[in-house]
């Protein structure tokens, strides 16, 4: 194996399959940026045979490789930003492959998908529809819940009686059925800090509700955000490159609706420079994020103006964020 096949093989999406034949396919992520529609049928495939890596798209054509001796070739260097790798980690490869054809020795850079350790909640933490004998705190969490028009089937909500959670709505973390951190969003305008986590490096919110029969995954910044419309939340302004490898690894597209500020639109260049989809809906200018969005037109809206704003184009998605960003 090469660094250049590691690192291809690395950002491939986790739905895929690998024929005797040796080829891995998987959903091609080039075709819409192409002229065609977005690959649903597993038409991309990979293949490689010692250090050298070759990819063909089934669908729309596309095709790239690699083999030692050779430059990092642009075709290459799409398909990588198509699948979430970052500018800065391919114009590192880039640089490192001419070195070796140099004859300089490069260290070898390991790629791994992130991983978490199983984490407690706060102690006498209970699930709110377990709980038979409610007291003041509890039913304010209830109301609180309401309010957001968030509903108790959403996900598995916790509260706890101790003083220093009881007015917190406490958001579990699941990672492949495991609780593998948490939040609590304070109930109260004025408590600070808003939000208490518990949350490993390179968590995203939301991975086990991407199932398999949706085409694309909507990124969001905040947790609650993200259960408003069975999303995944970065928990965070910033994507780092664990997240992104866990991401990209859903198979789907992926869609990130920024909040707006300043924040966001940094956001958006990130995004931008994975490849990956940005909507910026067409909602009322005091409409910031997707929570306000539900609360004044509900969750069937917010996500019908999701989708239809939904671009993958560079140029047209910095266009919109010069009106959208005011």
């Amino acid at each position: 194996m090469s660094i250049v096949s590691d690192i291809v093989i690395a950002h491939l999406p986790s739905k895929r399959k690998t024929t005797p034949s040796g080829w891995t396919s998987f959903n091609a992520p080039c075709c819409q940026h192409n002229g065609n529609t977005a690959d649903n049928r597993g038409r991309g495939g990979l293949i490689s045979e010692g250090d050298t890596v070759s990819y063909h798209c089934f669908n729309c054509g596309y095709k790239a490789s690699w083999q030692p001796g050779r430059a990092v070739s642009v075709k290459l260097r799409k398909l990588l930003q198509w699948l979430g790798c970052t500018d800065d980690s391919i114009t590192k490869l880039t640089f490192d492959v001419m070195r070796i054809n140099e004859g300089v020795q490069v260290a070898e850079r390991k790629i791994e998908i992130p991983t978490f350790e199983t984490v407690p909640l706060p102690a006498d933490a209970v699930k709110i529809k377990d709980i038979t004998e409610f007291n003041k705190f509890s039913m304010a969490i209830l109301e609180y819940i309401a309010t957001r028009n968030l509903d108790l089937d959403d996900t598995e909500y916790y509260w706890c009686p101790s003083l220093a959670y009881r007015d917190r709505l406490i958001i579990p973390f699941y990672f492949e059925q495991r609780i593998i951190g948490w939040t609590g969003r304070t109930i109260t305008a004025d408590k600070k800090p808003k939000y208490m986590n518990e949350q490993q490096p390179g968590f995203v919110y939301g991975l086990d509700k991407q199932t398999y029969d949706k085409q694309f995954a909507i990124l969001v910044e905040g947790p609650m955000d993200a259960i408003h419309i069975d999303g995944c939340a970065l928990g965070g302004s910033e994507i780092n490159d664990a997240q992104a490898l866990l991401l990209n690894r859903l198979g789907k597209e992926i869609v990130v609706v920024p909040d707006r500020d300043h924040a966001g639109k940094k956001l958006v260049e990130d995004a931008i420079s994975r490849g990956w989809g940005v909507s910026l809906p067409e909602w009322d200018q005091d409409t910031n994020d997707v929570g306000d969005c539900v609360d004044k037109y509900g969750r069937l809206y917010t996500l019908y103006s999701i989708a239809s704003a939904a671009e993958t184009s560079p140029l047209k998605i910095r266009l919109r964020a010069k009106k959208w960003f005011v």
